[in-house]
Parts: C-alpha cells; sequence; structure tokens
C-alpha cells in the first residue's frame, strides 16, 4: 500500500513538474557523416529547423554510422569546409561528441533563435526558433496574475476605474477589445457622460490615442498589435462636461485637478504563433451618447417649442364682433 501511494505521488508530481514543458526530437540520419552522399533533402538534422517554447526539451538522436555533435554557432555550409571554414561555435551549447545510437538533449530556459552544426561535420546545419512561453491567464507588466475586472482611483480618490480585456491573454494580430466603466467611489454608482483619453503605450512608445466619452459609466475600445512586448493603458483627463456634476464627484469641490485624473494599467503582448501579420485594422469608433443626448434633447424640446407657439397664438387670436347686437338707427 505504501508503494502505491509513493508510485502515485512520483506519478503526479511527474505530470505536475512537465505539465507545461514538451519535448521534441531531432533525428541525425544516415550518411550526414558524408556531404558526398544524399541524406533524405539533403537534411543534416532532421527536422532541420524547429519552433519550440521556453521550458521545452530537444533530443537529438544520432542514427549515423559516425560520431555526432549539437553545438551552437554557425556551420559551414555544404562546402564551406572545402575552404577551410570549419564553423564557429558560440559556446551557448555542446553536446560534445556522441556515438550512433546515442543521444543528447538539452533544456531551453530563454527564448531566441539558435542555428547549430557538428563541430566534426561542419556542413551539418540546424536552426531552433525558441519562443516565450503564452501564459493562460492574463498578467501585468511584471508577470504577476491579473483578475478582471482591474481597479484603479484616480490620485483624488474622487473617480473609480476599472478595466478589463478580451481575449484575457493578448497577442499580435488579434483583436482585442478594452472595455472599462467608471464609478463614484462614494455611492458606487455609475459616471455618465465622462470626458476621457484613451492612450496607449508600447515599449516605451505612444501608439494610440483616442478622445472619449462614457457611455451610461462605460465604454470600449479596440485595438490590434502588431509588436510583442509590455503595455500601459493609461486613460487620462477623466472629467465631466457638466461643472455641476463635476463638482460633485471632486473632493472639495475643486475641478481644477481634472486633468491630473489619470490611471494606468500594464499588461503584456505575446507573438501569436498562429498569425504573422492581419490587415490593416482601423479601431472601431466608440460609440458615444452624445448624439443619442442631443436626440432625445431635441425630441423634447421641439414638441414642447411647437406646443408653447401654438399656445399663444390661440390666446393672442382676435376676438370676432358679434354685428348682430349692434343698434340701427333710421
Amino acid at each position: 500500500m505504501k508503494f502505491l501511494l509513493l508510485s502515485l505521488l512520483f506519478v503526479i508530481s511527474s505530470f505536475t513538474s512537465f505539465a507545461y514543458a514538451e519535448e521534441y526530437i531531432i533525428d541525425i540520419p544516415f550518411g550526414a557523416y558524408n556531404p558526398e552522399l544524399n541524406t533524405p533533402a539533403e537534411v543534416w538534422y532532421d527536422p532541420p529547423q524547429m519552433y519550440v517554447t521556453v521550458g521545452d526539451t530537444v533530443t537529438w538522436y544520432n542514427d549515423d554510422k559516425e560520431g555526432h555533435t549539437v553545438t551552437s554557432g554557425e556551420g559551414s555550409g555544404r562546402f564551406g569546409w572545402m575552404s577551410d571554414n570549419f564553423g564557429k561555435p558560440n559556446k551557448i551549447f555542446d553536446s560534445d561528441r556522441f556515438m550512433p545510437g546515442e543521444s543528447w538533449s538539452y533544456k531551453f530556459e530563454d527564448s531566441g533563435t539558435f542555428s547549430y552544426y557538428c563541430t566534426i561535420h561542419p556542413w551539418m546545419e540546424g536552426i531552433l526558433i525558441v519562443e516565450k512561453q503564452i501564459p493562460d491567464y492574463p498578467h501585468d507588466a511584471t508577470g504577476r496574475k491579473l483578475e478582471f475586472p482591474l481597479l484603479q482611483y484616480t490620485p483624488d480618490r474622487s473617480i473609480e476605474v476599472n478595466l478589463s480585456w478580451d481575449p484575457p491573454v493578448i497577442k499580435t494580430h488579434e483583436k482585442i477589445q478594452f472595455v472599462y466603466q467608471f464609478y463614484d467611489p462614494q455611492t458606487n454608482s455609475n459616471l455618465a457622460q465622462m470626458k476621457y483619453n484613451f492612450i496607449m503605450f508600447q515599449n516605451g512608445q505612444e501608439i494610440f490615442r483616442d478622445e472619449g466619452l462614457s457611455q451610461i459609466g462605460g465604454d470600449y475600445r479596440n485595438f490590434v498589435f502588431s509588436d510583442s512586448g509590455s503595455i500601459i493603458v493609461r486613460i487620462e483627463g477623466i472629467h465631466s462636461p457638466s461643472v455641476f456634476a463635476e463638482a460633485s464627484v471632486t473632493v472639495g469641490g475643486d475641478v481644477k485637478n481634472k486633468e491630473q485624473r489619470s490611471v494606468d494599467f500594464t499588461a503584456a503582448v505575446y507573438d501569436n504563433p498562429e498569425k504573422t501579420s492581419h490587415a490593416i485594422y482601423h479601431p472601431n469608433p466608440a460609440q458615444r451618447l452624445t448624439t443619442y443626448y442631443e436626440l432625445m434633447l431635441f425630441i423634447i424640446l421641439v414638441p414642447a417649442v411647437m406646443f408653447i407657439i401654438a399656445f399663444a397664438w390661440l390666446n393672442k387670436k382676435p376676438k370676432i364682433k358679434d354685428e348682430t347686437s349692434a343698434t340701427v338707427k333710421i
């Protein structure tokens, strides 16, 4: 029983350790030792190019008749060795010589593009592209896991802003919708018709800016990122266009600090393994309520004005004299 429990714990721990990593195999085919032999499609490492993720392990199997190495660096090309070019190692990884029937493995801890070759047979070349592991949860620029909605307060504590985005993991060349709302923290009620600027920075550069007017406390923006890297989503200059409403959500009634009312959120954008480009994309214009408010005002005011005019006109209508009551003198 004790042995069974230990075995079960071992299986569980093994599964947990490798749940987010995979093992890939590269074969060294027969004939790789001789550049004059025709290996399948002249492939010295099969496959010659492979995409893996940080944390993955790659294993090379030697199915040739001679020993080989897997050494990071630049090889000579098929005929470069004839001109005394035997490759240039860069000391990132090196298997040393392993014989036919043997294998060698390496776990990649860093992202990047790694070319490699055999120091014994420098025409043998391969390449590995190691990409960052994409998490299955949203996180900020420091890697801290996030839970939606994210909450921030303006410096004067007068406005609460929450933010979320969909899909939760941001990838390049994929439409992301940022949704946010404004609240009065004193009453926990939505703040409608709040003016603001929506700005995004990526890798230290401003990449998007737009003015907005919230709808019943909230608004949204769509965006497609072309590059990976950390981002800052900033909502600044938050204020109400109404002086009365502005004073009601401002500490001490001070309306001079509206430009200082800003909040920042951070996130990370990952390279999309499934998409390398996207069509020219224009962010959807925000659905603002200004037009609706003006339309409602028009619908209410026009009949009211017409009623007042009609009422005034009826009151000013001249009276008709009763000629039958007039006395006729002969």
